[in-house]
């Protein structure tokens, strides 16, 4: 039966007084009635559930199976999870609605037309795995078609960017629906608080579908949930209509979705459906439940079968007959035996592909006219040239939208650099977030994969790190992990940097942490020409970007330039050569390109030609220009603000190594800060000092 919840007389869902209290009563939904025949469901519909129900199953008896055979290596199962999946797909569309599964959604993509084969693939590693191309392990199901993003592996990480998809399907004017599913272990993952606050805030049109499993691997629900069940626990979230059902009755569940996508279509806001399921098999193929589960628990698990009672449903409505069950099931088994072997005879990816999809592909990449006018406007400071891009892009692209915390009007940005965006293109496009990062970018991830172009602000680089699930596992991998079907076009603005006196928490350069993040494009501006003009190329590609706005360079006179136009783009990956030189190269960027030039004049005095090159972007890095120079000068230092253990200098000093080693007349020197953190009162001690790089090149020149 279905239970609701509550402390107090008040409403439920469906506008029926009910008497509350703090103890748990059982409760009938009026709209669980029958009104009509079977919810509304013909007869054929009611077969096509359960087919769908049997094809998930069968499937994954037959994974079981594959492996024991050494013909397939992993198995999470969705076996006594059926019903609610099945029941949720058929409420919502396929193609018009958008999925955000989880490893377990098996019979959700089955009753919207995913196929054993295409899960067999999946599970072998094919070529033909349409899910990901071999590249991710089972079970991590994905349709372009169907609207349902490629699926990964960390728990929680897709409530977020669910959200940002039933974001984006208002922000669109559509009745598009985000439906997302997760057990009650991811449920204690911060992000799922996160993203339940900003869809029942914003009153999104999103449908949260729990599956109580009652175990997450083997640690019990009672260990996870304080009162064992987050459904009380989300009570306190206005706006957010709750159920509390039995996921392995087909019809209640069909019922429970059907009410929350009637709420969600008509702007009514978030539903959240708490579904009782079995796990009728262990986590996974890895995993063995008899450890930890009694007998007589798993014997109990499997009398709620919701197959078992699924059938026996349809005869009682007189829609099958014992026989015709029998038949169904002989025909759909023969059909997913087949469909093992077909997909067990199909290759394995080519390996030459390892590399594929990383990035958006240049015949798909946005075509921009680069460098197409010599930036000569008035003279303007990195900060405002960063406010006229975002503008520029703004008024080019009605599907670009700017959030993150304090950038609406009046404060514009905690530096202003988004001022007056809200007042000209109004709340619905720039935006304050709640002061949570991950919330920030997730939603940004599932907005971008649902048609729009999220610009997002973290405000320091030394927060931005509650993100960091999102981006690493997440943003950038998206391209990759579902071999170039889906993409996140996110472009993450994060000031970064110290010498403002900002002490541990406002002074940390990050580019090297980000660097390790494969498919993210990392841009680091020196001065406001270079600034406007990345971002801007940043705004339009298709590609995840992270732009570093330093934060001690935003209003500094040396770092002004004329402003380009409004059709200036710089192209990532192509450093500048800011001054010519033939006796030592100094390869540097941000804010450490001033320091450099400062040397590079005062060398000059001393009858010496430094050559200073600012990469511009850490990725892709211009590595050409900066052997170029190498092989000129035969000397070289590079020069950079963080630290100088594992910094990204480390990575650029070992290709100069590797591809100038014989042109090298000293050892590649590099200058960087301290392996500390930043101290308040210390800072010069720990950041480069105009002094640390002048001694160096008289170092490098006297060698």
């Amino acid at each position: 039966m279905a239970e609701k919840t509550a402390e107090k007389k008040t409403k439920g869902t469906n506008g029926v007084q009910k008497d509350r209290n703090n103890e748990k009563e059982s409760l009938s939904y009026d709209f669980h009635k029958e009104t009509e025949k079977n919810h509304g469901l013909s007869n054929d519909e009611m077969i096509h559930a359960y087919k769908s129900m049997l094809l998930s199953r069968f499937t994954d008896d037959r994974i079981d199976t594959l492996i024991k055979q050494g013909k397939a290596t992993f198995l999470i199962s969705g076996s006594g999870h059926e019903a609610v999946q099945v029941a949720c797909a058929m409420a919502m569309q396929g193609g018009k609605d958008w999925f955000f599964t989880y490893y377990r959604d098996n019979a959700l993509g089955t009753a919207l037309g995913i196929t054993p084969l295409d899960i067999f693939r999946h599970i072998m590693g094919r070529e033909t795995d349409s899910f990901t191309g071999g590249r991710q392990m089972p079970m991590h199901l994905g349709s372009k078609k169907l609207r349902m993003p490629t699926a990964s592996s960390p728990t929680g990480s897709q409530y977020l960017q669910a959200v940002g998809g039933a974001l984006s399907c208002v922000y669109r004017n559509t009745d598009e629906i985000a439906y997302v599913g997760g057990g009650e272990g991811s449920t204690s993952e911060g992000e799922f608080f996160e993203a339940i606050n900003w869809a029942a805030r914003e009153k999104l049109p999103a449908i949260f579908c729990i599956q109580n499993n009652r175990f997450a691997i083997s640690v019990p629900i009672e260990q996870q949930t304080a009162g064992a069940s987050v459904y009380k626990v989300v009570q306190g979230f206005e706006g957010l209509h709750t159920f509390h059902i039995d996921g392995t009755d087909f019809l209640e569940s069909y019922a429970t979705a059907k009410e929350a996508v009637k709420l969600a279509r008509s702007g009514e806001g978030p539903s959240f459906i708490y579904a009782d399921v079995v796990r009728l098999r262990s986590h996974s193929a890895s995993d063995s439940q008899d450890k930890y589960r009694s007998k007589e628990a798993i014997a109990n698990d499997t009398k709620r079968d919701p197959i078992a009672k699924f059938e026996k449903e349809l005869i009682a409505r007189g829609i099958l007959t014992q026989e015709e069950i029998d038949k169904i099931r002989k025909e759909l088994n023969d059909g997913v035996i087949k469909d093992a072997e077909t997909s067990f005879a199909e290759p394995i990816p080519d390996p030459k592909t390892v590399e594929d999809n990383l990035f958006c592909p240049a015949n798909e990449q946005t075509k921009i006219n680069y460098e197409s006018s010599i930036p000569s406007g008035e003279p303007i400071v990195i900060v405002d040239a960063i406010n006229h891009a975002l503008i520029e892009e703004m008024e080019k692209n009605p599907n670009m939208l700017i959030y993150g915390e304090d950038v609406q009007d009046g404060k514009g940005g905690v530096f202003t650099a988004t001022k007056g965006i809200s007042t000209k293109f109004g709340v619905k496009r720039c935006f304050n977030s709640p002061l949570a990062e991950a919330s920030i970018v997730g939603t940004a991830v599932g907005a971008a994969l649902t048609g729009l172009k999220p610009v997002v602000e973290i405000q320091f680089a030394d927060y931005i790190f509650p993100a960091m699930m999102q981006i690493r596992d997440e943003l950038v991998m998206y391209r990759y992990r579902s071999n170039g079907t889906f993409y996140c076009p996110v472009t993450i603005r994060v000031a970064t940097g110290g010498y403002i006196g900002g002490g541990h928490y406002h002074s940390q350069n990050i580019e090297a942490i980000f660097a390790k993040c494969p498919g993210l494009y990392i841009a680091m501006p020196s001065n406001a020409a270079d600034a406007k003009g990345l971002l801007k190329t940043a705004c339009q590609i298709k590609d995840p970007v992270m732009f570093l706005e330093h934060k001690f360079l935003y209003r500094q006179g040396y770092a002004k330039s004329p402003e380009p136009d409004a059709d200036y783009y710089l192209p990532f990956g192509k450093a500048a050569v800011k001054k010519e030189g033939n006796d030592l190269t100094i390869v540097t960027y941000g804010a450490l390109v001033e320091k450099a030039m400062k040397t590079s004049r005062e060398m000059e005095k001393k009858g010496y030609s430094v050559e200073v090159i600012d990469i511009r972007t850490i990725v892709p890095l211009d590595t050409d220009t900066i052997v170029n120079s190498v092989k000129k000068t035969g000397k070289v230092i590079v020069f950079h603000e963080d630290t100088k253990f594992m910094g990204f200098g480390a990575e650029i000093a070992s290709q100069i190594a590797e591809a100038a080693f014989e042109y090298l007349d000293a050892p590649v020197k590099r200058v960087a800060g301290l392996h500390v953190h930043i101290p308040f009162s210390l800072e010069s001690t720990a950041l480069p000092q105009d002094s640390w790089i002048l001694n160096a090149a008289e170092e490098m020149l006297a060698y």
